[in-house]
This record gives structure tokens, C-alpha cells and sequence, in this order.
């Protein structure tokens, strides 16, 4: 797992913050750059198409063959999109645009020895040290110490961009880093989804498919889940769905139905031995991406008729505006939660997660494309890609800070 992680992390690395410059690049031309910013909210809406479908062909293996062909065809497909992105080299070569280092620039050799170096030494720091010194975490794991420690050199290197560049350059750098700075804001509340969100999914939502007609053709297409009451050796739980752990960190094991029947009513349940069809929780993760493509094209129209009469909201407004929804998205949470006696009892509707991806997508939509274009509208050209690996690094101390999603979700108020 950590092999193919560390893999994931290069190849992204090296891909998302080229592709969004590439991107800019293009756009940089003088009749182009009025549309850049429509520009990047198609291409977030391109790439998001692919998150919408993704969803179901991974349900569709894992539930009709195994995980393993489910990994697998996610290797297939970065393969099929290598080969369509080397046959199209001629299109984007125009924005391959590469600018001489100035005298205050690093080489590579610098930025390993000033960056990575002691990011790492940083990691091993918070690792170890917390644990030793105070017998506990400071952000509720190990790993997430480690992490905020070696993020802790990398920051001082961004702001050490800022200050050794030179008149002309500081002003967009110290724009670009507030940004990025407000953004992390956004991204804390953001990647709940991918967390907090699917563990909701799995445990606290009714995934019971009402209609005959779609259940049916759902299962037809290999996308539901099966589960039953049938006794089986499953997790120990306590009242709050959080799993029981005995002194050395073990989860206990009891013998139950399917866990998903633990807060269903007895009086809900299928009769023993037959079993139930649920919507896979992973496909719940396509209804971002599914408002991403939908509502992307309805607002690049709506930014284009603004800018035609000059009332186009600006990039600061924008995020503004991302940011006051994403805290919105957390209200409809909270109104799922008391759409019941106890989440413990009881499943509440998938209806409010509708509801709170839709809010929280459309946060993204006026926000991520944004930052994006940004950094290619203020970065100086030669410091572009870098400055877009920042902007894709606020993402990461969004996801931060917590405690484990089970404790999360044991937490929240009956």
C-alpha cells in the first residue's frame, strides 16, 4: 500500500500542477486571456467527468469480481489516457513555455538539501517526539504529527520565495500565498468528503433504493451491494458505532448481522436469510463530481452574460463566496443529524447528502478553478509549476488535524 501511495504521490506530483500550467500557458495569449478563467472551470469540469464515472466501474468489479480488479482498472485507465495524451503532444506543446532561473532562484540540489531534507527530519521529529515527551499526539495520530512537522520546512521555503524574489515578483508571490492560506480553510471542510462523509454513507445512511425500476437496474449493471441478517463474525461496537478496542489497540470481534443493520430497527429488518440490495457507499462519491459537470456550464454561462455588462463577480469575490458555502454545506449536516431520534438507531435519507454535496460542490466550483487560474495569472512564468504544487499542497493540511473518522462519527450527538 505505502509503495503504491508513494507512486500515486510522484506521478501527481509531476502531472496535476504541469497540466493546470500547461493549461494557463495556452490561455495566456492576449485574445485568450479574457476566457481564462471560464477555461479552468471546463477543464475542472473535464477532469470531474472522470470522477462522476469512476465510481460505478468500481463498484461494478468489486462487487462482480474483487478489489483487486477494481485497483486494476484504475491502472488501466491511466495507461489509456498516456497514450491519447502522447498522440495529442502537438496541441498542448504551445504552452510548454520555459523560463531561465534568476540569480535568486534554487537549483534542485538546494531545494533538497533546504527542503526535503529537513521535511524529513521534521517527520521523524513529530513521529517520535510528541509520543515521548507527552505520552499522546498533538493532531490525534502519529502520522498526522509527522505530517504537520515536515510541512513545517516546506512552508518556510514558499515564504522564502517571497522574500529573496525580487520587486516586481513579491507582490504576486505574497498575493498568491494569503491565498493559499485562506484556502486551507476551505479544503478542512472540502475533504470531508472523501472521509467523514463515506464513513457517514457507510454507517449512518439509508441506502436502500426506493424504486423498483432503478434498484433493479442498478443491480442488473453489477452496482448494488448484497447484505443480510445472517449471523457472521463482525467488529465490537459500542453505543456510538465506534469500534471497541481492547489494551493493545485490537479491535474486539462479536458475532451480529451485517453491520450495516446496526442502527436499522429490528422491525426494518429482511427476514432471515434473505437478503437486501443497497447502494454501494463509493457511488455516493460521483454526486460531486455529477454537480461539478452539471452546474459548471450553467455558471461559466451566467460569468460570461455578468462580464458582458461588466458585473462579473472578481476572483476574491469568488472565494468569498466558496468559502461562505462551504460552512453551509456543515448546516446541512447538522440538520441530518436531527432528521432523527439518534443516528444510532436510525439511517437518515441520502436526501441531505444530496443536499450537502450540492452546496460544497458548488463551493468547489467557485473556488478550486479559481485558485487555479490565479496562480497562473500571478506567478511569475518561470515559478509557475512550483507555485502550483503550493496551491495543491493547501490541500493536504486541510485533511489534517483530526481525530479518526470512527472517533469523528462516535462523537457527534445522539
Amino acid at each position: 500500500m505505502y509503495v503504491s501511495l508513494g507512486l500515486i504521490i510522484c506521478g501527481n506530483g509531476f502531472f496535476k500542477p504541469n497540466i493546470s500550467t500547461l493549461l494557463g500557458n495556452i490561455y495566456n495569449k492576449e485574445d485568450l486571456k479574457p476566457l481564462k478563467n471560464n477555461a479552468y472551470n471546463i477543464f475542472y469540469m473535464g477532469i470531474n467527468s472522470g470522477a462522476l464515472l469512476c465510481n460505478f466501474a468500481a463498484a461494478y468489479l468489486r462487487n462482480k469480481y474483487s478489489w483487486g480488479y477494481a485497483f486494476g482498472a484504475a491502472g488501466v485507465g491511466m495507461v489509456i489516457g498516456l497514450i491519447v495524451f502522447g498522440f495529442n503532444l502537438k496541441h498542448v506543446r504551445a504552452g510548454d513555455v520555459r523560463k531561465p532561473p534568476q540569480k535568486e532562484d534554487m537549483n534542485l540540489g538546494q531545494i533538497g538539501l533546504y527542503v526535503f531534507v529537513p521535511a524529513a527530519i521534521a517527520a521523524i521529529i513529530g513521529f517520535v517526539v510528541p509520543m515521548r515527551l507527552f505520552h499522546g499526539t498533538i493532531m490525534g495520530t502519529q502520522s498526522s504529527d509527522a505530517f504537520v512537522f515536515a510541512c513545517i520546512p516546506i512552508i518556510a521555503f514558499f515564504i522564502s520565495i517571497w522574500v529573496r524574489a525580487n520587486k516586481n515578483d513579491k507582490r504576486g508571490i505574497g498575493a498568491l500565498l494569503f491565498i493559499f492560506a485562506i484556502s486551507i480553510i476551505f479544503w478542512a471542510l472540502f475533504y470531508q468528503n472523501f472521509t467523514a462523509y463515506t464513513l457517514w454513507t457507510e454507517k449512518h445512511t439509508d441506502r436502500t433504493l426506493s424504486s423498483p425500476a432503478i434498484a433493479g437496474g442498478a443491480d442488473w449493471l453489477g452496482l448494488l451491494q448484497t447484505v443480510n441478517t445472517n449471523p457472521r463474525t463482525i467488529d465490537s461496537v459500542d453505543a456510538h458505532l465506534a469500534p471497541v478496542r481492547d489494551a493493545s489497540g485490537q479491535v474486539l470481534k462479536t458475532t451480529g448481522p451485517d453491520p450495516y443493520f446496526l442502527n436499522v430497527p429490528k422491525d426494518k429488518w429482511p427476514p432471515p436469510g434473505q437478503d437486501l440490495k443497497l447502494a454501494n457507499a463509493e457511488l455516493y462519491q460521483s454526486i460531486g463530481p455529477f454537480f461539478i459537470v452539471t452546474l459548471t456550464p450553467l455558471l461559466v454561462a451566467l460569468f460570461s452574460l455578468l462580464r458582458k455588462r461588466g458585473k462579473e463577480p472578481t476572483t476574491t469575490s469568488k472565494f468569498g463566496i466558496a468559502l461562505f458555502l462551504s460552512g453551509l454545506s456543515s448546516l446541512v449536516m447538522l440538520f441530518a443529524v436531527l432528521s432523527v431520534a439518534s443516528i444510532y438507531q436510525y439511517k437518515v435519507s441520502p436526501a441531505w447528502l444530496w443536499g450537502t454535496y450540492f452546496v460544497i460542490t458548488a463551493a468547489e466550483v467557485f473556488l478550486s478553478p479559481m485558485g487555479l487560474s490565479l496562480v497562473s495569472k500571478l506567478a511569475p512564468p518561470r515559478l509557475t509549476s512550483l507555485l502550483m504544487g503550493g496551491w495543491f499542497l493547501t490541500m493536504s493540511p486541510g485533511q489534517q488535524g483530526r481525530r479518526s473518522d470512527d472517533e469523528q462519527l462516535g462523537q457527534i450527538p445522539g
